[in-house]
């Protein structure tokens, strides 16, 4: 007998309550001397100024920027794969990233520092890899092949890619000021970076809030969507600019972080179904979870030094890649 679905309500709480776990667990484990009794100890107002230090000044604001970052990767993830019908597209396979990671890079091979580089950058990057990934594909015809999407994402983002390199092969001093940027890390950010990215990760946010139901009548097909009034090229448009600011924003904060797009609409779908108006909700959540339990393993793996987290992502993420493509049927979003 098939056990009844969980309420949807109980798995926004469940989802709200792994995040708070997962913050937790953050402020305690690390790389350095200071373990879990000791930051314990701090958080309660106790333990050594050395203690503290770690847990306000390094932990928490790592850990704040995790969760403005999953947040933003995990909705553009969410929203990249209900604007193409295609469950396989990723912030990271599209174009997006790699856009961004470029637009930086070059802003900063012109004189720009990475820890200030215009946002903007950023997004326009992010927004330009996007859209031409979408035009070579042709967007028309993205519901009925949805490898062809892929295709042309890791293509042109491999493209982008070996540009992003020969700039950094070019310029030493570029390579020097973003070497640490350009693998993806929540470590070494200043606080302002946390101040600069909340707006643009409550932009993108509030660019989705018109634009979820129309997404939601797309997946019926665009004559549907058409017949209730919507108009599907200004959706998917509109989609892709908040999808821009959302993934540009986690890049120029934290570099290039991939597959938590990938992972986290996979999870919400298994949760909630594959409406957006109601995986929306979860990947916020459960975005911020993936990526601060990959940042504590990361942490933690080759103590008193740290992976990559984009290292433990793909790890991560490389298998349910695997476990969508190799799947009977494609499903359709």
């Amino acid at each position: 007998m098939t056990a009844p679905p969980t309420p949807y309500p109980s798995i926004l709480l469940k989802s709200a309550s792994l995040l708070a776990l997962a913050i937790f667990t953050s402020l305690l484990f690390g790389a350095g001397d200071t373990g879990p009794l000791g930051a314990l100890h701090a958080l309660l107002g106790q333990g050594s100024e050395e203690a503290r230090f770690v847990v306000f000044e390094l932990r928490w604001p790592r850990t704040l920027l995790g969760v403005l970052v999953g947040s933003a990767l995990g909705a553009a993830g969410i929203v990249l794969q209900a604007t193409t019908r295609n469950p396989l597209a990723e912030p990271g396979m599209l174009g997006v990233s790699a856009g961004a990671s470029l637009a930086v890079v070059v802003a900063v091979a012109l004189g720009a520092s990475s820890a200030t580089v215009n946002l903007g950058v950023a997004v326009g990057g992010a927004l330009g890899g996007c859209l031409l990934v979408l035009l070579v594909s042709r967007l028309g015809s993205l519901g009925d092949d949805p490898v062809r999407l892929i295709l042309a994402g890791a293509a042109f983002s491999s493209l982008l890619a070996a540009f992003t390199s020969l700039i950094l092969l070019h310029d030493q001093r570029s390579a020097d000021e973003i070497r640490f940027w350009v693998i993806g890390a929540l470590a070494g950010r200043s606080s302002d970076t946390l101040l600069w990215s909340l707006p643009g990760v409550l932009a993108g946010l509030a660019l989705l809030v018109p634009v979820v139901r129309p997404l939601a009548s797309l997946a019926l097909g665009e004559r549907v969507a058409a017949g209730l009034g919507h108009h599907p090229q200004l959706i998917r448009l509109w989609a892709l600019v908040a999808v821009a600011i959302l993934v540009g924003t986690a890049t120029a904060a934290a570099g290039p972080i991939g597959f938590v797009g990938l992972i986290v609409p996979f999870v919400a779908r298994r949760l909630v179904g594959p409406d957006i108006r109601r995986t929306l909700a979860p990947a916020l959540l459960l975005g911020p979870c993936v990526l601060i339990a990959a940042d504590i393993v990361s942490r933690l793996t080759v103590r008193p030094y740290e992976l990559p987290i984009g290292v433990i992502t793909a790890l991560i993420g490389a298998p349910i890649l695997i476990a969508v493509v190799r799947g009977q049927r494609m499903p359709r979003l």
